[in-house]
Formats: C-alpha cells, structure tokens, sequence
C-alpha cells in the first residue's frame, strides 16, 4: 500500500521537464511542454488538411477538414446566431480541439496538461476575458454595465458575483474530473496492470476526457451567448 501511494504522490506531482538558464533558473512544468507538443502536432495537422484545397473534386484530407470545421461552425451557429458565430467560432474551435487532444494525452503515456490547475485556470481567465470583453465589445461600456441589471436590477449583486463564480465553476469541473480520472486508472494500473484497466480507460481516458472537453467548450459558448444578448 505504500509503494502505490508513493507511485500515486509521484504521478500526480507537476515534475518538472527542464529549466531555463536565465535568473538563477526558470523551471518549464511537465504540463507546458506536453501543451508545446499539442499545439505543434495541431498546427502541422492543421497546415497538412489546409494544403493544395479545391473547389471541385476535393480530396479526402479537405473532406475531412471540411468536416471538422463544418462541426465546429454549426456548433457555434447554433448557440451564438447568424450574427456572431463566425466572429467566435475559430476560437472555440481550437480551445475545443487543445481540451480534446490535452485530456486524451494520457492514452500515449503523458500527463493530462488538464489535471495542472495552472493550466485550467489559465484557460478559465481566457473565457473570462472572451466573455466579458465582448460584452464591452458590443455593447458599449454603459450598456455592457447595464447587463450585469438585467434581466433586473434586483440580481444585479449575483450578475457581478458570476464575474468570479464562472471562471471557478469552468476551472474546477475541468480539472476535479481530469484529475479524478487520472488517480483512479493510476491506482487501476497500479493494482492490476495488465488487462484490468483497458475497459476502464474507454471511460476515463476517452469518454470522460471527450465529455469535459465538450462541456467546457459548450458552457464557454453559453456565457457567451448570454453577454451578446441585446439588452431589454
């Protein structure tokens, strides 16, 4: 029991990858550099289904990206309207695609970049920035204000409390469900090694993984959609 506790402390401890030999030595965390690898692997993937597109007869790659991007954008036309899906949709879209790959990453052997509360969190304050700066954007400062009373000025203290609770709230559920799948199949793998975990990695390595990806997405897109709404 204490060899599994002792694998256990080390697998959930954010080790570090490498340092940098500036100020007496800057630490680069394990999470930042599976982060590079992801946004690598997305940019050479992204260049590789982009390249030599047709009009007609296109080929199998541009079908394929067609379909992904077809998928985001009706996402986002769904939720965000006619009006502002185009505008919000490629950066949906990639945070989308970053969440997929980061969670599933334990599928090859790496850490979940997501089970780091310094990156959920990181991702938590884009949203906010996204959410709350288009709704300045939009509406103006004294109407993007005026949004914290509605739909009445009686909730107006709950308006702004939602300033810090949805940043939390899109925070904490990423990373308590990632984080939670990762000790359990680390504890599954560490009772029973060999065929034991598959079935439970189909779980919490993929669907779950899928599932908080989606959700965190989706809900970003909601409070979206709610700072964008015109004003009664």
């Amino acid at each position: 029991m204490d060899e599994i506790q002792t694998v256990l402390q080390e697998k959930l401890t954010n080790q570090t990858a490498f340092e940098i030999p500036l100020f007496g030595g800057i630490p680069v965390p394990e999470s930042a550099v599976v982060s590079w690898g992801i946004i690598l692997l997305l940019t050479l993937l992204a260049i590789w289904l982009t390249h030599d597109l047709k009009v007609k007869a296109p080929g199998r790659r541009q079908m394929v990206a067609e379909m992904f991007v077809g998928l985001i954008n009706n996402f986002c036309r769904e939720i965000l309207g006619e009006k502002h899906w185009r505008t919000f949709a490629p950066y949906l879209g990639t945070v989308g695609l970053y969440l997929l790959l980061a969670n599933l990453a334990g599928l090859v052997g790496l850490a979940p970049p997501t089970k780091d509360l310094n990156v959920t969190a990181g991702l938590a304050i884009m949203s906010l920035v996204l959410i709350y700066g288009s709704q300045f954007r939009y509406h103006g400062l004294f109407r993007g204000l005026k949004k914290f009373t509605q739909p009445s000025a009686i909730i107006t203290p709950l308006n702004v409390m939602e300033v810090g609770i949805r940043p939390l709230a899109l925070c904490m559920r990423l990373f308590g469900n990632i984080l939670g799948g990762f000790i359990i199949m680390e504890l599954i793998k560490a009772v029973a090694p060999v065929v034991v975990p598959i079935p439970f990695s189909l779980y919490f390595d993929i669907f779950d993984g899928v599932l908080q990806a989606v959700v965190f997405v989706f809900l970003t897109t909601l409070f979206l959609s709610e700072s964008l709404e015109p004003l009664e």
